[in-house]
């Protein structure tokens, strides 16, 4: 049996926040993975743990707590300023993703609070028929049912079936909700307001409908202009490729295959459904086109996927930047709004090469920049012989290196630079502890002085911390000055200098030397041996980077994208919803600070940006 690490921390951290107080470790001892996982705080900071990429309504969390006949209730919501509800239901522990009583028992209890406290004090000054949804938009809520012998609808246990878990969730709300109202009164104006907002969109959105259904009714085909759809009336046959740019939908429409693939060109990116109302959504050129060729419809009433058009849909974007913003574009929309279709497994990627290479009569598409760096590394180093290295580890110490260049490079653009930064990668026993040793400091510092490291500085000297009692170097250009001290040698990057250090340890000493065919050559630093085997690995080819899809022929394109038996394809899945949730937030959304934080963290993760 094979456990995941992944799914078996996420289930943890879930049990973690049901459970305030439990304490909860998984340890991983094959990947020397571990993690803690402990909430006192319970469900209550389970909804600010979901909502912190987010925007918030209120700035505390609403906390429900009550038993009815043996039944335990538990909630807690908070608003945020997104357009879309959460709600995560759990009985016993066991998350309910299908919803049910309990589910049903809160949803009526709310909408029905809120009204009534709204009429009662007369907070509308205009007749709005606010709809449960209208009251829920923005809304993240924890419920959590314990009860003795819940029935369940289905094996998997995902819909509650106990009609006592509805009223006993009824009567807890009822008991707490209407006090909290009547103590909130901005609170509620704030949910009223938004509210209202998301009657009138929901409203613009049903007259845009009703527009689109008359004009539809006087037309022979519903289906967008710019469909080329497929000749295969079965949906388990057919796909769609969702194709980013005109140009390149072109060539896909000619080389497609006519009887099962259909092809609907976008026009630039589309609505960043993050921002935006369900109106303004609805009324998006780019994604009216989608909801229509799919024909499931879009909104809660009207969405059916058995009406799904293809069970094959496949995103196919340029294999650059933009490509990866309008492909993140489409799954955010696909994610908050055609769920299922991930979920029933119809999602997918499409894999186009970044790159053709051309060498005598051999050709071949390469599809990102690592698959080209393994390229041109497993060319260079044909007929390389190092003395210092066995031949089955030359791959792995050569990956490595490419990516300690890399970060040198980052670090010199920030004004530290490569004669001071290759030293401290391998210099032998530093770490952050090092610093509250003098001793141990003024010998880093002189062997830096002796290698010729400061010689891009103007000043470098040993300074005392007196408040931490620490030694720092201290080095200063013209406009910059830097510290290194025990903060600075706990940074992610420069720990992950100090792991790549290692496989430049294991090239032996300087100068660097390396049989080809028999004859040496040497080589100074890591930087003129790596680029020795680069430029190796690239004589003799031809090497055509292709910007975009529509620099593709339609023969290319097929061969590369289009044709089932050579393409490759991402399936898209949900394997953790709230993580996804997080996720989309986070990039898609309008706090800054949170996403500023996770490229930060994930900075190290990335590279060959395009700029």
């Amino acid at each position: 049996t094979e456990f995941s690490y992944e799914t078996l921390a996420r289930r943890f951290r879930e049990l973690a926040f049901l459970n305030s107080g439990v304490e909860i470790s998984i340890s991983d001892e094959k990947d020397d993975k571990s993690k803690t996982f402990f909430a006192e705080g319970g469900i209550v900071s389970y909804v600010k743990f979901l909502n912190k990429s987010k925007g918030l309504l209120i700035d505390e969390p609403v906390y429900i707590q009550g038993k009815y006949e043996d039944i335990l209730v538990e909630i807690s919501l908070l608003y945020n300023d997104s357009y879309n509800e959460a709600i995560y239901s759990f009985v016993n522990n066991i998350h309910t993703d299908g919803g049910g009583t309990h589910e049903a028992g809160f949803k009526a209890a709310y909408t029905k609070i809120f009204n009534s406290f709204v009429n009662k004090h007369g907070l509308l000054k205009e007749k709005f028929n606010l709809t449960g949804d209208d009251i829920r938009e923005g809304m993240s809520a924890i419920l959590s049912v314990k009860m003795n012998e819940p029935v369940f609808e289905g094996q998997t246990k995902g819909k509650l079936g106990s009609s006592k878990a509805k009223t006993a969730v009824e009567n807890v709300m009822y008991n707490y909700l209407t006090d909290y109202l009547e103590e909130n009164p901005s609170i509620v104006k704030r949910i009223l307001d938004k509210a209202i907002q998301a009657f009138r969109a929901r409203e613009a959105a049903r007259k845009a409908k009703e527009l689109t259904r008359r004009k539809n009714a006087l037309e022979v085909s519903t289906l967008p202009g710019k469909l080329a759809d497929c000749q295969e009336k079965d949906p388990s046959k057919s796909e769609i490729f969702i194709v980013e740019g005109d140009s390149a939908g072109g060539s896909a429409k000619q080389c497609r295959h006519r009887k099962f693939q259909a092809i609907l060109p976008l026009k630039g990116k589309i609505l960043n459904v993050e921002k935006a109302r369900y109106d303004k959504i609805l009324s998006n050129n780019e994604i009216k086109s989608i909801i229509t060729a799919l024909g499931t419809g879009i909104s809660k009433d009207d969405f059916n996927i058995e009406k799904l058009r293809y069970h094959k849909i496949i995103i196919m974007t340029d294999a650059d930047v933009d490509g990866a913003h309008i492909t993140t574009l489409l799954l955010t929309y696909f994610f908050r709004y055609m769920r299922q279709i991930i979920e029933r497994g119809y999602l997918y990627i499409a894999k186009p090469p970044l790159y053709k290479i051309k060498k005598g009569k051999m050709e071949r598409y390469i599809h990102d920049e690592e698959e080209m760096e393994d390229f041109l590394l497993d060319s260079g180093l044909v007929d390389i012989e190092i003395d210092e290295l066995p031949e089955h580890r030359y791959k792995e110490v050569f990956k490595n290196l490419l990516a300690y260049d890399d970060l040198l490079n980052k670090f010199a653009r920030k004004g530290l630079y490569r004669p001071l930064m290759s030293e401290l990668a391998v210099y032998e026993g530093l770490n952050a502890s090092n610093f509250s040793q003098e001793g141990f400091i003024e010998d880093l510092f002189q062997y830096l002085k002796d290698k010729g490291a400061f010689e891009h500085y103007k000043n470098t000297e040993i300074e005392y911390n007196y408040e931490f009692d620490r030694y720092n170097i201290v080095v200063e250009s013209e406009t910059k000055r830097f510290v290194f001290n025990t903060e600075f040698m706990s940074t992610p990057e420069f720990k992950e200098l100090r792991r790549l250090g290692v496989f430049v340890s294991e090239l032996g000493s300087k100068p660097y030397k390396v049989k080809v065919n028999g004859d040496v050559k040497t080589f100074d630093n890591v930087k003129e041996l790596i680029t020795f085997i680069e430029e190796r690995g690239k004589k003799g080819l031809s090497i055509q980077r292709y910007k975009g899809l529509g620099e593709m022929n339609p023969e290319q394109l097929w061969e590369t994208t289009v044709d089932p038996e050579r393409r490759s394809l991402y399936q898209v899945k949900i394997e953790d919803a709230e993580a996804a949730d997080e996720l989309f937030s986070l990039l898609m959304g309008d706090i800054v600070a949170p996403r500023r934080e996770f490229i930060e963290e994930n900075a190290l993760k990335a590279k060959n940006i395009d700029i």
